[in-house]
């Protein structure tokens, strides 16, 4: 799976520089209820985690934020997992996974551990979908952790909008002119929000719904930059409320697509490149893999099967090595040794990297992998 930076991770790095040294408890879970049991399988997967965390030394506040943190979520909907990262008494990640993890886990650690959160996300891309009509739409705009950070109504002209039927000649064509030009004015203005909305959130792709002629011209009405991120769906307008269940499934579809579809571009990508040798910009095994950390020149971390290496950090995340005399010649103190499954990905978002699972679909040296920004 494949997973882009958010605010959230970024937080994350930031309270980790902020409180160097200060443990996280990592939880990840299979939480789908869809058994009568499932509230006693539950109690006795907490509990066996809560003690895990207990034993490697958590403080009560954390573990007793992570407790509310378990009860208080309603139950999903589906098979799902559950992703819980906390330090200081604060849960500061909580999110759902798309699919459980192969097991329950919970480590308590002085960095958070990040690999299943990446492995099992849901497909996530941030995306605008607009259900329009001839007066208007409905825009709801979708985040990297597929949030929904907005949902509102864009409105224009609601008069005229229907061609009147008994006007003949020169007035029904006047009619017609004013007609058009009503949309016209409607759907510039959906396409003015349309924009700004995928500005905002950095939208990959943009689903329009609706009648044909509405789709096609509010289309035509968005910048060419957004244009070729654009699906239109068929029909589904602001008022077809019967259609939100169709919609969500489509919509829910062409993410998984376009996710997958990116996943692929990153692989073929890195295999690609692996047969350039020293000039790559696809590196691989730990040494690369952190030289390319602290140059921050990294566009993606490729994380593949979970190993127990040990690396070196420094004071900030992207300091790392696996060896302490490459730290020591750079001037840079040695703060501790830790896990690479732990440190890497972490580093990787304070460079401003995305993270790919790959699992065992590519044989990295060390389990790890990167494409870089630049040779």
């Amino acid at each position: 799976m494949d997973i882009a930076v958010d605010a959230g991770l970024r937080d994350l790095v930031t309270k980790a520089r902020q409180t160097r040294g200060t443990p996280f408890a990592s939880v990840y879970y299979d939480c789908t209820h869809a058994t009568e049991d499932a509230t006693k399988v539950l109690e006795l997967t907490w509990r066996e985690l809560r003690e895990q965390l207990e034993s490697g030394g958590a403080d009560a506040a954390t573990v007793a934020a992570l407790d509310r943190a378990v009860w208080d979520a309603p139950p999903p909907a589906g098979t799902r997992g559950r992703a819980l990262i906390a330090a200081g008494g604060e849960v500061l990640i909580d999110r759902t996974l798309g699919e459980p993890p192969a097991r329950a886990t919970a480590r308590w650690s002085t960095l958070p551990y990040l690999v299943p959160l990446v492995a099992h996300a849901p497909p996530s891309v941030p995306h605008v979908v607009a259900s329009v009509d001839k007066v208007g739409a409905e825009v709801t705009c979708v985040d990297a952790t597929g949030a929904v950070t907005d949902h509102h109504t864009v409105l224009g002209w609601q008069h005229p909008v229907h061609e009147a039927g008994t006007n003949a000649g020169l007035p029904r064509r006047h009619d017609r002119e004013h007609v058009q030009e009503t949309v016209k004015h409607n759907i510039h203005l959906v396409a003015e929000d349309v924009t700004a909305a995928a500005d905002k959130i950095g939208a990959e792709l943009i689903v329009i719904s609706g009648e044909v002629k509405g789709r096609r011209a509010l289309r035509d009405a968005l910048p060419e930059r957004l244009r070729e991120h654009t699906v239109d769906i068929g029909a589904g307008g602001r008022t077809q409320a019967r259609y939100v269940d169709q919609l969500d499934e489509q919509v829910d579809t062409l993410v998984g697509e376009h996710e997958r579809r990116r996943m692929t571009a990153h692989a073929d990508q890195f295999r690609a490149e692996l047969a350039y040798g020293e000039d790559s910009l696809a590196v691989q095994g730990l040494e690369r893999v952190c030289a390319a950390l602290r140059e921050a020149n990294i566009a993606a971390l490729l994380i593949g099967s979970d190993g127990d290496q040990q690396i070196h950090t420094g004071a900030d995340p992207i300091e790392v090595a696996p060896d302490p005399e490459v730290l020591d010649g750079l001037g840079l103190a040695v703060v501790e040794r830790c896990r690479a499954d732990e440190a890497l990905p972490l580093a990787a978002i304070a460079a401003g990297a995305d993270l790919l699972a790959v699992g065992d679909d590519l044989a990295l040296e060390d389990g790890f992998g990167a494409l870089r920004r630049y040779r």
